[in-house]
């Protein structure tokens, strides 16, 4: 009745799973799955799990983060303090404040968002390949002779 599926998970995705709360400071790294939602102070690494593929980090404007974050898709509207790796995409509301460079696949920036740092696309290459060095004038006049 009413269009439901059976076939469907029993939770949303982006359902928020757990809850770190403004008046809690979390020392120590962070390992989740599911819907991860912070009010509070994280000082560590905050790390999806292997394989978890719809985990969803998301900073609250008064929420604040110290230390590397890894995770597939990340919403930040308040501060966080050291690299993000998003795996699929990262959302910066119009109060997020990050410093640190920023891994990412799909970025969407409101106004107001700062970011101080790098953003990295996913895609992109490692290194870009040098420049072929353009051969001198004594080169040219060289093989110009070596061709008479």
């Amino acid at each position: 009745m009413f269009g439901g599926d059976k076939n469907k998970p029993a939770r949303p995705a982006a359902g928020v799973e757990t809850l770190i709360g403004a008046r809690v400071t979390l020392r120590g790294d962070l390992v989740f799955s599911g819907g991860l939602y912070v009010e509070g102070a994280i000082h560590g690494a905050v790390l999806a799990e292997e394989g978890a593929g719809d985990a969803v980090l998301t900073l609250a404007e008064r929420g604040n983060i110290q230390g590397e974050v890894r995770a597939p898709h990340v919403i930040v509207n308040g501060q966080l303090s050291g690299d993000v790796y998003a795996g699929d995409r990262i959302e910066l509301g119009p109060t997020a404040r990050i410093q640190g460079n920023i891994y990412y696949k799909v970025i969407e920036m409101a106004a107001g968002a700062m970011v101080t740092g790098r953003m990295i696309h996913g895609d992109a290459p490692k290194q870009l390949p040098k420049p072929e060095a353009a051969p001198t004038k004594a080169a040219r006049t060289a093989d110009a002779e070596a061709a008479t």
